[in-house]
């Protein structure tokens, strides 16, 4: 990609100022200018440290720092409040308008841009243009924000993020060494990933080499920190620098994105203790940071921890704790009704079902529900539920209602990617592939049955994960076992399982399917082996079977005489 360097003897002299700033959190109040007198109102509620001189006087500057630490918490609602604040204190600072255009789209969230936030995102950049500043580190900002919120008449997503993507490159190859350049740079570059998994991973480890070294530079900065968990949220990277993940959340320990971005590695570790009390913490705090124009919904980062939540207790075999959960969520009005809203709204009951195989109500679940979320443009949540609908039906033999719901996976998955969204029309398609394996087994076509969900379990491989979601609505190489455990492939079913335990770490499900396979298959050490790390997971499970049948299994192989 073309760069355009700026010489460094046009780089104007930057505005200083001695030390760092230690950032205070603003109340929760939709109107956060009106906290701009008191800035030690919640001083035992820091942001983290940031650094970043612009073109504004004292009170805008204080406000500005304010704004930046909560974007970069992807705190967005209330960072463009606090930019607001930043640009009544000092009308001359353009940089807070740039801090307000920056809010209006969510870079790694499932969330697109309206046609009247793509307006309001460019007069914005117009005003901030307006100003003039002479500083060029601000006019970089300034120019790449306008890469991405021009021509706000045209749709295309992805088209704009990779503007974004070439024109934050560009400022970052004027600006190496400086942390705010670096870490919106290596946050474009992981916003730019195409929908294939190795792709993402390679920017990810490039990504991650920036973050890494602007954190050792600047340990308290909340950017580096947090985009480099992001950076870290890819299969084969949860390991790393799981320090910084471990003291993300205590940069801003009343932030509702920041308890709850180091979940998603524990996830990944399958470490369901952690994920549990992280997304607890997360989910009280969003009830602190209301959104909207007037602060009359709840943050979508509420829903976000409650989806989580529900994972991690079914997977301990929790399903009480998980049903209360989703209860509680449901109880809650004024949910903001965005795309992350949508996806956990359809993703909680239809994940509930299905992980308790309780398949009668996979099948009566309802669609497009509520009514009052735009679900054509939330295609792949309503695809979930049409998964779910339909592989509860195939499940029970109902084969016309699961060849009906898979008709509509066709058509979703292409109003998905003609919406220019071709990795969640990916995931629509393994979806649509598992569904399709359950429907021929349902038909007595056992061999096409297994060739679609193998094709299923590839595909999810091969894709990254949106960030999002915990996991697949079900992981495909878990179906794919549970169907070889039908047709009594049980050594196949096995590795089909421990192919999932892989990806997927300490899933219940997957531990049990393991442990039954490798039982059935002959293979008493590894059925043991499973049976101990199911136990060892669902400690507090509420699902008495397969606990029972783990003690049993364990009691039986401590009994048996020793063999010579």
């Amino acid at each position: 990609m073309h760069r355009i360097r700026l010489p460094r003897s046009v780089v104007a002299r930057r505005p200083r100022r001695l030390g760092l700033l230690l950032v205070a959190t603003l109340a929760a109040s939709p109107v956060l200018a009106a906290h701009a007198a008191d800035p030690q109102q919640h001083a035992g509620q820091p942001l983290g440290t940031v650094e970043f001189p612009v073109s504004c006087n004292a009170g805008a500057q204080a406000a500005f720092d304010r704004a930046l630490a909560l974007l970069h918490h992807m705190t967005y609602p209330q960072a463009r409040e606090a930019f607001r604040a930043s640009a009544s204190a000092d009308p001359t600072c353009a940089m807070a308008h740039w801090g307000v255009a920056m809010t209006l789209f969510t870079p790694l969230w499932p969330t697109r841009p309206d046609a009247a936030a793509l307006q309001e995102g460019w007069r914005e950049v117009e005003l901030a243009r307006s100003l003039a500043p002479e500083d060029v580190r601000e006019r970089g900002f300034i120019a790449a924000a306008g890469a991405f919120f021009r021509d706000p008449e045209q749709s295309d997503y992805w088209v704009r993020v990779r503007r974004w993507e070439a024109a934050q490159a560009d400022l970052y190859d004027a600006f190496p060494d400086d942390v705010e350049v670096a870490t919106f740079h290596a946050l474009a570059h992981m916003a730019g990933a195409p929908p294939t998994g190795d792709e993402a991973r390679q920017r990810a480890e490039r990504a991650a080499a920036i973050l890494v070294a602007m954190h050792q530079a600047h340990p308290g900065h909340p950017g580096a920190m947090h985009y480099l968990v992001h950076a870290n949220d890819v299969p084969g990277r949860e390991h790393e620098s799981l320090d910084v993940t471990r003291r993300y959340d205590a940069a801003a320990p009343r932030n509702p994105h920041a308890l709850h971005m180091p979940t998603h590695i524990y996830t990944r570790l399958g470490d369901w203790d952690r994920v549990i009390s992280g997304n607890r913490r997360a989910a009280e705090a969003a009830l602190e940071h209301p959104a909207g124009d007037r602060g009359q919904f709840v943050w979508d980062e509420f829903a976000h921890a409650i989806e989580y939540l529900v994972y991690a207790h079914l997977q301990q075999g929790d399903d009480v704790a998980a049903a209360g959960e989703m209860a509680r969520l449901r109880a809650v009005p004024n949910l903001q009704p965005s795309a992350k809203t949508a996806f956990h709204l359809a993703s909680i009951p239809s994940r509930l079902a299905l992980e308790r195989g309780d398949w009668a109500a996979a099948a009566s679940l309802e669609p497009r529900q509520p009514g009052s979320l735009d679900w054509d443009r939330n295609t792949w949540p309503e695809a979930i539920v049409r998964f779910a609908r339909g592989t509860g039906a195939a499940r029970r033999q109902e084969l016309a209602e699961a060849r009906l719901q898979r008709a509509r996976l066709g058509d979703l998955e292409a109003a998905t990617r003609a919406n220019g969204e071709d990795l969640f029309a990916n995931h629509v398609r393994v979806l649509a592939l598992a569904l399709d394996g359950w429907i021929a087994q349902a038909a007595e076509d056992p061999t096409t049955a297994r060739t679609r969900l193998e094709e299923a379990a590839r595909l999810e491989a091969s894709i990254p994960k949106p960030p999002v979601t915990p996991g697949p609505t079900l992981p495909a190489y878990e179906m794919l076992g549970d169907l070889l455990s039908l047709q009594q492939s049980h050594a196949q079913a096995l590795a089909a399982y421990e192919q999932a335990l892989s990806l997927y770490p300490n899933r219940f499900n997957s531990l049990l399917g393991a442990a039954r396979a490798a039982e059935a298959a002959g293979e008493k050490t590894i059925a043991k082996r499973h049976y101990e790390g199911l136990l060892a997971v669902a400690a507090h499970a509420t699902r008495p079977t397969p606990m029972a049948e783990a003690r049993a299994y364990i009691g039986r192989d401590q009994q048996a005489p020793d063999r010579p």
